[in-house]
């Protein structure tokens, strides 16, 4: 089939559909960098591809990050350079928001069919799939500017950790099925539906990029599109219920089956597998020779599995854990049984009877007397309580002492309480070299946690020493204020994330990091730290200084490397 022809080339698509294998020049310390930034992940893919790269570089402008499309589409970072197209992260300068970027030579063999399938795919306007907003052929080249999804993962990203639970499976296939259903009764295919075209976004919807353009741009076809794009949804169904590829090669992360045995059941790969679910996945999969467990059909058409799943008993989320806390306990005199005996169980215990009530002339006289013994006991009290009270008239002149809310009294030096500190503004600050992404430093601090500012991807870690010095964000507190903490969480855990915070005079700091005052540091290899201050000091402008950043799986944005994002930053003082 074609779509497998490509298995061993496309191990290691990344955020822009496909790895990046160009190579840097590295004779000087800026190509280093350079070459550190940019995706290297699919070594397969380079050897086959060089002629198309070398035919690239004679005819194509040469386009690099800052370069601007149609006056709008600023280009960020290349992700992908392949077999004489390229496709970027880029910037939206007229709507402010990130984008996606195919960009090809307008006179490449496959520059018309990319064409068409971007505007077919445009016509469709189903949101489960990644929209594409233009196809535009201009100065000689054609490009498709498509949706970019910072808060969506790769199902290639969220596999890394593991399988995925039996309900997230059934959500995945019954949404993907469902959705290229829709796309074949109007004529579109994708041919290339993989673990890194299939997106779960932070709603936990799955989303579905580069319908017929994925295709389009590397150049394949299939005599039978709807059984190529059956087969890939049981390939989906089985790495996401096995963390396995279903082949004897490995792809997008995942170790294949073992070689000479064949296509065996998810269920006899993992235990615990959901039964039905191992079923549908070996149901669509028998497009490719597979024998279908127990006796029922294939399912050839993304709308048979529609219905095939229709017929299955629906799998509903788990039940969230629930702990009861413990049952407080009453003592016997709260319950109002002091001084009474403990009732044994089983026992029937007798009601005490009330006692009778003064009705007598003794009990009046009784009552009478007990009544003036409290009156006198009152003004008694009265007056100690006021003679009291003068005595420490004297003593009110003594500032040194506070009175607590009990009547103790405490050294008035005690510690204040922190409060929070409002950011007013940010900046991204770059030492050297390429800015990270400033147009998200606002995520840091806009109460959201699903969104966030992040790094590029490093080759070499933790620290990013010698090629940056660091990367970091310079915020406003709108005056001086004394900073006592800093609460920062992070998107990535592993080994390390390390920060620090300097004082600095402005968003755009007159001197180095060198130049300013450290107020503290921290290291962590969690997704949150705290970075407490080492004495007491007031700035206006505090520097997020970021020096070392961990291993993380590929995103939205890069592949896998050496990188961190921050989601949010709080102040305290």
């Amino acid at each position: 089939m074609a779509e497998r022809s490509t298995a061993a080339v496309d191990v290691a698509d990344n955020s822009g559909d496909e790895p990046l294998t160009a190579k840097a020049d590295q004779s000087t310390a800026d190509g280093v960098a350079q070459n550190r930034e940019r995706d290297t992940d699919n070594d397969e893919a380079q050897g086959s591809n060089e002629t198309g790269r070398s035919a690239e570089k004679a005819s194509t402008p040469e386009l690099h990050s800052g370069h601007k499309l149609a006056r709008r589409y600023r280009l960020e970072e290349c992700v992908t350079r392949l077999d004489g197209f390229s496709s970027w992260r880029a910037v939206d300068e007229k709507l402010r928001r990130a984008v996606g970027v195919h960009v090809l030579p307008a006179h490449h063999a496959r520059a018309r069919s990319v064409l068409a399938a971007a505007r077919s795919s445009a016509l469709l306007g189903d949101p489960r799939f990644v929209q594409v907003l233009d196809a535009v052929e201009e100065n000689d080249l054609v490009y498709v500017v498509h949706e970019w999804l910072p808060d969506a993962t790769e199902l290639t990203t969220l596999l890394s950790s593991g399988p995925l639970e039996p309900h997230d499976a059934y959500q995945l296939v019954s949404q993907v099925s469902s959705a290229m259903a829709a796309a074949h009764r109007e004529g579109l295919a994708h041919l290339r539906l993989n673990p890194n075209a299939v997106l779960r976004t932070s709603t936990g919807q799955w989303r579905i990029r580069g319908l017929a353009v994925n295709a389009a741009l590397r150049g394949i076809s299939s005599d039978t599109p709807q059984r190529t794009d059956t087969e890939a949804i049981g390939a989906l169904l089985y790495a996401a219920l096995t963390q396995r590829w279903p082949y004897d090669n490995d792809a997008y992360g995942l170790a294949g089956l073992p070689k000479d045995i064949g296509l065996i059941p998810p269920d006899q790969v993992r235990a615990g597998i959901h039964r039905g679910l191992s079923e549908l996945s070996m149901r669509a999969l028998a497009n490719d020779g597979a024998t279908a467990s127990r006796h029922e059909s294939p399912c050839t058409t993304p709308e048979e599995l529609v219905k095939a799943i229709g017929e299955m008993p629906r799998i509903r989320p788990p039940e969230p854990a629930f702990t009861a806390p413990p049952e407080y306990q009453h003592t016997s005199y709260q319950q109002g049984t002091y001084g009474r005996p403990v009732p044994h169980p089983g026992v029937s215990q007798p009601v005490p009877a009330p006692p009778p009530p003064l009705q007598s002339r003794t009990g009046k006289a009784l009552k009478w007397a007990v009544s003036a013994l409290l009156i006198a006991a009152l003004g008694l009290g009265s007056w100690q309580l006021a003679d009291a009270l003068m005595d420490q008239g004297g003593k009110a002149g003594n500032d040194t002492q506070t009175q607590t809310q009990d009547g103790s009294e405490k050294n008035g030096n005690k510690p204040q309480p922190t409060q929070p500190l409002e950011i007013q503004g940010a900046r991204e600050y770059v030492a050297s070299g390429d800015a990270q992404a400033p147009e998200a430093v606002g995520n840091t601090y806009d109460g959201n946690s699903s969104t966030y500012w992040r790094t590029k991807r490093y080759n070499a870690g933790p620290r990013l020493a010698p090629y940056k010095p660091g990367v970091g964000i310079v915020y406003d507190l709108g005056s001086a204020k004394t900073l006592a903490s800093a609460s920062i969480a992070l998107r990535y855990a592993g080994d390390h994330t390390t920060v620090h915070l300097y004082a600095t005079d402005s968003l755009t700091p007159s001197t180095g990091v060198d130049g300013m005052t450290e107020i503290g540091t921290a290291t962590t290899s969690g997704t949150s730290l705290t970075v407490k201050a080492a004495k007491s000091l007031k700035t206006r402008f505090v520097l997020l200084w970021i020096t070392d950043v961990p291993q993380a799986p590929s995103d939205g944005y890069s592949g896998a490397g050496y990188k961190q994002a921050i989601t949010d930053v709080k102040f305290t003082g």
